[in-house]
């Protein structure tokens, strides 16, 4: 499976394409997301990196925790349920 982003969101995690190796967890449906309109889930890549979805919160961050480690330009903050975490952590590889 490969994912296409658009050519900025591409751009921030790699001039490559990003082939997903496999889901970790469950499928949203699974964890009681029905209707799509929230659908955070979380991939491991060929490479070993991951990709997370759910709903970027960056500004919110910055203004509520001035003193929180500044961002990157190719950087995002991205909420998950813990739903979504705690689904997801009996597949994440140790290593």
């Amino acid at each position: 499976m490969t994912i296409h982003l658009g050519r900025k969101a591409a751009c921030r995690l790699s001039a490559s394409r990003l082939h997903i190796k496999r889901r970790i967890g469950l499928p949203p449906q699974s964890r009681g997301s029905t209707c799509g309109a929230h659908c955070p889930d979380i991939f491991e890549l060929r490479d070993g990196r991951f990709v997370v979805i759910g709903t970027e919160r960056t500004a919110e961050i910055r203004k509520n925790y001035p003193g929180m480690r500044a961002l990157a330009t190719s950087e995002i903050v991205v909420v998950v349920d813990r739903n979504t975490l705690t689904c997801a952590k009996a597949f994440i590889p140790n290593s």
